[in-house]
């Protein structure tokens, strides 16, 4: 590989945030001496680098990478707009955080989609990268573009810019695809993509067929034994999540209806606390971080969350802080959180999603008002000042009594923080429902962006009070995310008008322009409405149904006539097996408690 002469060192005295930009991260390993079948792989970010440095998938498959002996590894991040613009201005590539090498130069660019409204992000560093928007106008010597995280289960809105997707745990996918990339230098490009269809868990648009759970997805069985690295990349600027990270599970039983991560993550699967414990005191040790998280889709369910608490309690009292990024609504959490913010009072934050009993019900949120309603007593009496409450509007069958009691909650909870603090604060966020696809909700539409608009309105006008505080989320921002979450491939030729017109960083306030999307939509001949919000029937082909991310539409389908019915469904690991798909694949195996953790 030829090194280019890096531009951002001349740049960065114009751009905001420059370190954003320099690379040099403590924990960057020298590269590699690659023989001539040596496979190299950028892995790409799609928006900034604050979010990307925190993303922990990227930390894994970095040194992962980096272990297989014919491969080496280098990152990139979205480049903020002010430094596209200087990048085209000067006529210089998009490259690589520490080899300064065009993205064009790698072998393999690898992207991740964590949210949808990341996807005007991907053409802008395809296109600063000098790699052409659409794979089949790609050359023999440009990168094989792949893609996963949970935007390839609905891989089709992408799918003229992407090569291969990767549905699934990419620790299994990564090594057999390099193996086989490794093995086929040489060949032509249609030979290459042909041959990669063959895997398990990779969708090659125009080669895989697109027939009913023609791609299944890869998982990870063994988390345990599973590759987890020792030690992690730490940035020289402040970042999202600015810690040391251990998984300790994978998966979630609670099934909420209205949640992807929780459907398409099954089955849950586990590490011992003994394998926790080894994890944190090694990272903490490499790194030099004095934060930890212990991450998970529910960490409170992590049956060997007390164990791996005693045996950091030593360094604890040393003045490392442990966090839990995701807290349950019970007692048992709130004092957990107890333990760990002995010092640090900052402010606690829950999901009661539902203002009412009746709607939680609906979405499988197992949790009563008396629950909620002695969590905020715990909270504050433990000495927290500030609460904060999610909650979403627009769920399937929401009436106005379930709006109202969003409001009752919010004036509950701050009378229980004034009768136990002489200052309390409730902070309640308010999002629109995207009925996601592999959820019990796909065939669900979304509320009209108007209706959405007048029911945020409505709460924050009734949430007029000294010590309530309440917001909601763009609904212009959840109805692209919609069109693009639902979307078949149709909509590919909007993102790309979008971002022709200068669509940028779409899930940021401050750069988001509906305006745009809409004339894109216009422009395209595309009835954007009519695929965030027509309800389908449990007959009509889904987009994305190629796609088998493990759990059975007869489950899905069986959970939402449930949810019309107003019942609860219990979390298979206390009320046993509710038939989701994965039981055929022995997932009580995998869910067994072996190390009395799961």
């Amino acid at each position: 590989m030829e090194e280019l002469q890096d531009p951002r060192f001349r740049l960065l005295s114009q751009v905001k945030r420059p370190a954003r930009y320099i690379g040099s991260e403590v924990g960057t390993l020298p590269p590699k001496e690659l023989g001539s079948d040596g496979v190299t792989v950028c892995l790409a970010f799609p928006d900034a680098y604050e979010l990307g440095m925190s993303y922990l998938g990227f930390q894994i498959f970095y040194r992962l990478i980096k272990s297989i002996p014919f491969a080496d590894v280098d990152r990139a991040y979205a480049p903020w707009p002010d430094m596209e613009k200087l990048l085209r201005a000067e006529g210089l590539p998009l490259c690589s955080s520490e080899w300064g090498l065009s993205l064009k130069a790698f072998d393999v660019l690898a992207f991740t989609l964590q949210y949808e409204l990341t996807a005007t992000n991907i053409l802008t560093m395809l296109a600063l990268g000098g790699i052409p928007l659409h794979s089949d106008e790609r050359r023999e010597e440009d990168p094989i573009v792949i893609a996963g995280g949970p935007g390839a289960f609905v891989p089709e809105p992408l799918a003229p810019f992407i090569d291969v997707f990767c549905v699934g745990d990419g620790e299994v996918l990564f090594p057999p695809l390099l193996e086989l990339l490794r093995g086929t230098k040489g060949m032509r490009r249609d030979e290459r993509l042909n041959l990669i269809a063959g895997l398990a868990g990779l969708y090659v648009p125009g080669v895989t067929p697109v027939v009913p759970s023609s791609v299944k997805r890869q998982i990870v069985m063994d988390l345990e034994n599973a590759f987890y690295p020792d030690s992690m990349l730490v940035p020289l600027t402040e970042i999202v999540h600015d810690r040391a990270s251990v998984e300790v599970f994978r998966g979630c039983t609670q099934g909420c209806r209205f949640c992807q991560a929780g459907m398409a993550y099954r089955p849950v699967r586990s590490r011992s606390p003994e394998k926790v414990l080894a994890l944190c005191k090694n990272l903490l040790k490499s790194t030099g971080w004095e934060e930890l998280g212990l991450l998970s889709l529910s960490t409170c369910d992590y049956r060997g969350l007390l164990p791996v608490l005693d045996g950091l309690s030593p360094l604890m009292q040393e003045g490392i802080k442990l966090s839990l990024p995701s807290l349950r609504m019970d007692r048992f959490s709130v004092e957990l959180a107890s333990r760990l913010e002995a010092v640090r009072r900052g402010g606690l934050t829950f999901a009661p999603e539902a203002g009412s009993q009746r709607l939680r019900n609906v979405i499988n949120k197992k949790i009563t008002d008396e629950n909620i309603k002695e969590t905020i007593e715990t909270a504050f009496s433990h000495g927290w000042e500030r609460v904060k409450l999610y909650f979403m509007m627009g769920l399937p069958t929401e009436k106005e009594e379930d709006l109202v009691g969003i409001v009752k909650l919010a004036n509950e909870a701050l009378r229980i923080g004034k009768a136990n603090k002489k200052r309390a604060e409730i902070s309640v966020s308010v999002a629109g429902f995207i009925p996601k696809p592999h959820t019990p909700f796909q065939w669900e539409g979304q509320l009209p962006r108007d209706e959405l608009l007048e029911r945020g309105r409505w709460l924050k006008a009734r949430s007029k009070r000294q010590g309530i505080t309440l917001s909601y989320h763009d609904p212009d921002q959840s109805f692209i995310e919609a069109v693009i979450a639902k979307g078949d491939g149709r909509v590919a030729g909007a993102i790309e008008e979008a971002w022709r017109r200068g669509a940028r960083f779409d899930g940021w306030t401050e750069t988001f322009s509906f305006p745009l999307w809409m004339d894109a939509f216009e422009a395209c001949g595309l009835d954007a409405a009519s695929i965030a919000q027509r309800k389908r029937s449990a007959e009509e082909a889904l987009p994305w149904d190629h796609i088998d991310v493990g759990v059975d539409k007869a489950f899905l389908l069986s959970e939402r006539d449930r949810a019309y019915a107003g019942s609860i469904s219990a979390d298979c690991r206390v009320g046993g097996c509710l038939s989701c798909g994965w039981h055929l694949e022995g997932c009580r195996g995998v869910n067994s408690d072996r190390h009395d953790q799961v």
